[in-house]
Order: structure tokens, then sequence, then C-alpha cells
């Protein structure tokens, strides 16, 4: 009997968060559809800018609250970062628009326009709607899909004295504007705090899978809440393979040892999550996408779903293996390969897959990583000749590069100056710049070898690019005409030099959001050199019913895939995890050869 501890005593706000890939929309879609059911008006908010809210039910949402036909009392909300950034923009803008000489507005409309405006002004949204209580009134639940780690909530705690700071011209215009906006922001960020930290008001619903790296980032998000405030907290292990998997199939060695993984994982949950509340949900055989399917998530035994069939699944034609994208990738002799998705899709395993390979073949390489939740050392376990792994730590970068802003811009400051710019340095809208600086140095580096990327998930990504974009921008108007000179953002934009690889993982949601990271790229100038599909059980041929109706739930992801990009690469699902260099070489064999492959 399914049971569901974190619906019980049900506070008005609830936050789902996890690492990507984990079933965080989902789970949430399916709560609030359980809720509405019973009766509740809830209001589903996604803060997320890849959101698929809408798709998961079939309906067009947008920035303004839309109703959801299928599920009466449920009302749902996408908060567009790109409308909320305008409308934030103009907010700060507009009042001074012609009190102020142009070049001073086109310089405050250059510093409100990076990716960190984008997302304040996003998550701005969600906090007006903690923190006016009028706003939400006519709904008994708020649900939040979102992810406020201690990256985002220590926004809430920026401090009053930004207002006399920045009021007596003792600083610049941050990305979160100047005076104007701060004392309604203040107030704001004072009621979502409060709401955020009550456990009355607010729980935190932990979502992950039954893998020892996604229970390790459900941890750490626990504890830095924790310092926060954020007591209130429940744990959901999403995906659980059902016994039923298992038994049905004794001869199918991929399901035992999937199974055998999980109970392994679960076994050894961190100490920071033991002791929550937990409820366990089991791996459903198809995709939930829908009213029926969410439905099923939270009652298993529902019998309105339909069984696929149980012959084998086929990949879909013009797909080729890992080991055919570095053959292409060799014929250069050196360049940047950038893997680039979600969190949770694998981006660790191709990364140092791909530079093991290239290594293995004499070839120079240098594997790093901007992702700070990164542990390229665990997956390789040992040194590999011709092959350097280094990690681009983001505290020393950012520590040095606070040293660097005190020492410069400080020294003409009061104490009191002192400790207020002291304080802004520790906004999270600094991390990205700080990290850019030693990013530009592995930029090149890739002039005169390979340099294999591992970067963090989506979002801190594209910060990244556009702190690049930005750089690339101010070194534009300083040159003089017709001087040459090459920015990092020219690297990227030059397919001879950079490789994009975007990975993700053969489900609707997982490609959704990869091919949102698509646009985004676009946009920037950039274009994707290849997909890899991760973790793919058509790939792995199971010969249990289960596992194969699983991989027929693929076909629909996988053909999306195949009309994106010309190099599209899968890798199969396998029964041992690719964690040394020994398995991570099993990766880059021919899929001809049969080999299966895990993608976590």
């Amino acid at each position: 009997m399914l049971t569901l501890p974190f619906l019980d005593d049900l506070p008005r706000f609830l936050f789902f968060t996890g690492k990507g890939g984990v079933g965080k929309t989902t789970l949430a879609c399916a709560t609030a559809v359980r809720l509405a059911e019973q009766g509740k008006r809830i209001l589903l908010t996604s803060t997320d800018p890849a959101s698929n809210v809408g798709q998961v039910f079939g309906v067009t949402v947008g920035n303004t609250i839309t109703p959801v036909p299928t599920v009466p009392g449920l009302n749902a909300l996408e908060i567009d970062p790109q409308q909320a950034a305008d409308a934030y923009r103009a907010t700060i803008i507009d009042p001074v628009r012609d009190l102020l000489p142009a070049a001073e507005i086109s310089a405050m409309t250059e510093q409100l326009s990076g990716a960190c405006t984008t997302e304040i002004a996003s998550f701005n949204e969600f906090t007006s709607l903690l923190a006016d209580e009028t706003a939400t009134a006519a709904y008994d639940h708020v649900l939040f899909d979102t992810a406020p780690t201690g990256h985002t909530v220590r926004l809430l705690q920026l401090p009053g004295e930004w207002t006399s700071y920045l009021s007596d011209g003792k600083g610049d215009v941050s990305c979160l504007g100047p005076v104007a906006g701060l004392d309604r922001l203040r107030h704001d960020y004072a009621g979502a705090l409060a709401a955020l930290t009550d456990p009355t008001r607010t729980r935190l619903v932990l979502v992950t899978r039954p893998q020892g790296s996604s229970l390790r980032e459900a941890a750490r998000t626990s504890g830095e809440l924790h310092e926060l405030g954020m007591t209130n907290a429940h744990l959901v292990v999403n995906g659980v393979m059902p016994s039923y998997a298992v038994t049905s199939t004794p001869r199918d060695e991929l399901a035992h040892a999937v199974r055998a993984r999980e109970d392994a994982a679960l076994d050894a949950v961190p100490d920071a999550v033991a002791a929550l509340p937990r409820t366990t949900l089991p791996l459903l055989a198809v995709n939930t996408v829908g009213v029926p399917a969410l439905r099923a998530l939270l009652e298993p035994e529902a019998p309105s779903l339909p069984e696929p069939a149980a012959e084998i699944a086929t990949l879909p034609d013009g797909l080729t293996d890992l080991r055919g994208l570095v053959d292409e990738l060799e014929t250069d002799g050196h360049g940047l390969v950038m893997c680039m998705g979600k969190g949770g899709v694998g981006k660790t395993t191709v990364a140092a897959a791909v530079a093991l390979e290239l290594a293995s073949r004499g070839h120079d390489v240098l594997l790093t990583t901007t992702d700070p939740a990164a542990h390229l050392n665990e997956t390789l376990q040992a040194e590999t000749p011709h092959l350097t792994v280094e990690r681009i730590d983001p505290q020393v970068a950012i520590e040095g590069y606070r040293e660097r802003v005190m020492a410069g811009k400080g020294k003409d400051l009061d104490d009191a100056g002192r400790a207020v710019l002291a304080e802004d340095l520790k906004s999270p809208c600094t991390d990205e710049v700080a990290v850019f600086q030693q990013f530009s140095h592995v930029v090149f580096r890739a002039r005169k070898q390979f340099v294999v990327l591992d970067t963090a998930p989506t979002g801190h990504t594209l910060l990244l690019l556009d702190a690049t974009g930005s750089y690339h921008r101010e070194i534009t108007r300083q040159m003089s005409e017709g001087a040459h000179f090459v920015t990092p953002l020219m690297r990227l934009q030059d397919p001879a030099q950079t490789k994009v690889v975007i990975v993700t993982l053969p489900e609707t949601t997982p490609v959704l959001e990869a091919q949102e990271l698509q646009s985004d790229l676009a946009r920037a100038g950039i274009t994707p050199w290849a997909w890899v599909v991760n973790g793919s059980l058509t790939a792995a041929a199971p010969t249990s019913p289960f596992l194969r109706a699983r991989a027929h739930a693929e076909a629909e992801p996988l053909t999306s895939v195949r009309g994106l990009c010309q190099r599209v690469a899968v890798l199969p699902l396998l029964a041992r995890e690719p964690v040394g260099a020994a398995a991570l070489s099993e990766l880059t064999r021919p899929l001809t050869e049969g080999t299966v492959i895990d993608a976590h």
C-alpha cells in the first residue's frame, strides 16, 4: 500500500526542489492534480526558465494565471523570465529616463541586461506570491516547482544597508538596480523569507532518485536551506523500480542490477536526510505526461493507463554512438569540447568518457569542470596518461574576486562603506563573474590541446555565457577601429574551436529542457555540434517486459532529438555504473558490440 507522508498535514505553501531530472516538475503536477481532485483550490507556479508544466498538462500556460481545463480547481502559472526581466528593467529605468543623460541610461540598461538580472526578476515574481497574501487569497495551497537553493535564498537576506549605501553614492548600481527599487524589494524579500522559514506555512519537498549522487545533492540542499531557517522538509524518493519488474523476469541482468544499485543507494542515505519523513514512489511503465499518468504516479494501482507492447523497441535511423563523435573530434587535433545540459543527465560521465578516449589515443587532454557539484575524480578513480584533471573551484574564485574588489574599490571607503561593500560581494550575483576569469583561461588553453569542459547545470552555464557576452561587448567598445582581437565568446561561437555537446535523457521533460537550452545558445550565436542521449533502454534491448515498456516510451523523445541536430549519439543503460577508467571506456565502444551503459 502506497503511503504519502509528504502530503500529511499540509501547510499552505509547498516547495518542490531537487537535482535536475529527478521528477520535480512531474511530482509537483501530480500533487496539484491530487489536491484539486480532493476539492482544494490550487495554484501551481513554475519559476524554472525551461518550465514544461504546460506540456505536462497539454495546455498553454504562460505568465498569467491559467485554469487547467481537465482538472477543475487547478490553476497554473509559468513565470516567463524574459517578460519578468523586461518589466523589472522598466520599473527601474522608466522613472529616471528623462532625468539622466542618455549615456547613463544606456549604461544602466547594459547593467540590467544580464542573465543575473533575469534570474532576480523571476525570483521577485515568486517572492511577491509569498509576501502578498492577497495575491493568493483565492487558493487553499500554492505549489512552487522551483529549486530554492542556498544560492537563490541568499537573495532574501540582502541587507537594508544597501539603500543608504547606494543613496549616498558610495557604490555602483548592481544587477538589483539602483535605490529606486530597493525599498520594495527589501519589503517583499522580508515577507517571503518569513513565509519560507515558518514551518506552519511552508513545507520543502526534496525530490530525489534512488541514486547516490541524487541523494547526496538532496542532502547538500537540505543542509543549506536548514541553515537559512527552512526546517519543515520531507524527502521523496521518486522512480524506484517496482519489485514485480524484477521478479517477473529473473533472467534480466539489467533489471536486477538496477534494482540492486537502488537498494544499495537507499541503504546508504546521507545522515542529513536520513531522519526526514520519507515517501517512496515507484517507477511507472509510461511517461508521466497527461492527467491519467499524473494521477497514477500517486496511485500506482490506477487502472486507466494503457499497457505498452512488450516487443523490443528500435532506435530511429541516423543515430550514432559516442565513439563516432570522438572520431570526428580527433581530426582537429585540439579544441574545446563543452558538455552542457540540465543537472542529472550524465554530463560528467560523458565528459570523462570523451576525455579518456582522446587521451588513450595519445592526445594531451585537460578535463575540467565549472560545476560545483561535479565529482570528476570520483568518476575517473585513477590517473591516466596524457589526461590532466582540474576543477574551476567556484569558492576559491569567489574569494579571490572579493579580495581584489575590496583591495581596489574598497580602499578609498570608510569602515562603514567597506562593510557594506563586503556584504554586497556576498550576493550570488557576483559568483559567475568571479568564475569567469578562470573559465576564460580554460578557453584560451584549447588553442593547443583538447579541453573537455563539464559545465554546471543549464541556468548557471547561461549566466557564465552571459558574463562572456558582457566581456565581449566591453572589449569591442574599448578597441580602436580596425584592431584585431579575439574574445572568449568569439571562440565559443567558432565551430572550428569549440564543439558544444548537449547531453540529455530519452524522456520528454529532459528533451524539452535541452531544446530550450539550444534556443538560448542560438540567441548567443552558438550552435550545438552534437547531442548525446544518455541512458537509453531502447539501445540496451532489455528482456524484462517492464523495461521494454519503458523503452517504448522513449520513441517520441528520441525521434524529437533526431530532428534537432545532425549528430546524435545514443548511450544505452547498463548493469554496472561507468565509474573508473575501465568502465568509462565501455562508453566509447561501438553500439554494434552490444555494450550497455549506465547513464548515472
